[in-house]
């Protein structure tokens, strides 16, 4: 066994009370009750801004700081200083490629790649501007996974920073990261690691992975709008952040650029303390020692293994359904014994019918699911769909259950038949 689908429910609001199929999760997820009561217990007892004197900005500042705990928990960051809020995993990696740019010269390069988010390619891209050269590591198209030999081809001595996904938005590959730091590092390069489409569905440790910079999505899982940068301290202390001259320049706090979301700092962290939660709950079906549940760390990666086992079932029966479709294109790994190695997120296209009047036509279902690009621009001009509309994507999260992935077949049967 893994997660109860009932009793994860049962802390959505908005899905018990609604009869869409959530099924746009890679795009942003649902919130649980608990990250909705955050936002109003800080407004109530905590809204002041940082640094006060007096009792609500004391109280707001402890808030942060157990927050930065949480996340430090969450991504098994050596400590809280390590962890940096911002508006969004956009703005904190143009802030960090800026930074960095100060240390780079013309002739110095950078390496992105075709299976990437824009928000890990355009940030380092914009550096060419000061002679940077960027260099950009194909894909296998059949599987759409990364092309090792070409990543490998184009490490060189001239490497500064390697900016790679651990997961692809758009078709859920699960990239060899911990591999790629290794020998980012022996060139001697900084590695900007990208977790949003990871960080929903499989354990993290930025210690294990032995990445530079990681940045993350608090509404990906489960959470409100706020993005999460860590960097290891010594990089976030010698790196000169842009920021306003009054403002704390010492890590994490220059880093965080005016007067944060401190509401959604307090979200985040309950969206953390929900997936402990899930820890705590499913923990036994593993055979774990419930001792070992006092710490938060322990129950976040139980929680996150429980949900990797949970989705990988639903997305088996998924990748099934689609299958029998007539005249579909399914994007990325199809093999079963390989399902460990991608996230539950699919990627697809009917013959003859557009991205988008397939979505529309799920839509007035109201069974909700994305397609275009998904700002996956790279991939998708790579695999030649980007002139025609992309394609449509369905990805999973904690409360999809079977039902709703047997509805969601019969409706693409349907269309695919018209």
């Amino acid at each position: 066994m893994s997660l109860d689908p009932q009793w994860v429910r049962a802390h959505f609001p908005s899905v018990q009370s609604s009869e869409t199929l959530f099924l746009d999760n890679p795009g942003g997820t649902q919130v649980t009750q608990s990250v909705m009561d955050a936002f109003n217990e800080y407004f109530l007892t905590a809204n002041a801004n940082h640094g006060g004197a007096f009792p609500t900005s004391i109280r707001s500042d402890e808030l942060i700081h157990h927050a930065r705990v949480a996340f430090a928990d969450f991504l098994n960051a050596a400590r809280p200083e390590e962890i940096a809020f911002g508006p969004n995993m956009t703005t904190l990696t143009f802030l960090v490629s800026r930074a960095l740019g100060r240390w780079l010269n013309a002739g110095d390069e950078i390496i992105v790649t075709r299976l990437d988010h824009d928000a890990n390619v355009a940030p380092w891209v914009a550096l060419e501007e000061r002679g940077v050269v960027i260099k950009r590591v194909d894909i296998n198209t059949d599987d759409c996974t990364l092309d090792m030999s070409d990543f490998e081809k184009h490490l060189s001595n001239k490497t500064r920073v390697v900016a790679v996904g651990l997961a692809s938005n758009a078709v859920g590959s699960v990239n060899p990261v911990r591999a790629i730091a290794d020998l980012a590092h022996m060139a001697g390069a900084f590695v900007y690691a990208d977790a949003v489409a990871y960080a929903p569905h499989f354990p993290i440790d930025v210690q294990a992975l032995n990445v530079d910079f990681l940045a993350c999505s608090a509404y990906k899982f489960y959470g409100p709008h706020l993005g999460i940068l860590y960097g290891k301290y010594e990089h976030l202390e010698r790196l000169q952040a842009y920021k306003v001259r009054p403002a704390e320049n010492v890590p994490p706090h220059k880093f965080e650029t005016g007067t944060q979301s401190f509401e959604s700092i307090a979200g985040a962290a309950a969206a953390v303390n929900y997936l402990a939660s899930v820890g705590e709950k499913f923990g036994a079906a593993y055979g774990d020692d419930y001792a070992q549940f006092q710490g938060r760390r322990l129950r976040l990666k139980t929680a996150m293994r429980a949900t990797q086992a949970y989705e990988k079932n639903l997305f088996i029966r998924l990748m099934n359904g689609l299958r029998e479709l007539p005249n579909i294109r399914i994007y990325g790994i199809t093999d079963y014994a390989r399902f460990d190695y991608r996230a539950p997120t699919a990627a697809f296209n009917l013959d003859g019918q557009h991205p988008r009047d397939v979505a529309a036509k799920l839509g007035k279902q109201n069974i909700n699911v994305w397609d275009g690009n998904y700002y996956a621009l790279s991939l998708m001009e790579r695999l030649d769909l980007e002139a025609s509309g992309g394609a449509v994507r369905i990805g999973l999260a904690q409360y999809n259950t079977a039902e709703e992935i047997d509805l969601v077949l019969s409706a693409l049967q349907k269309i695919a038949s018209t």
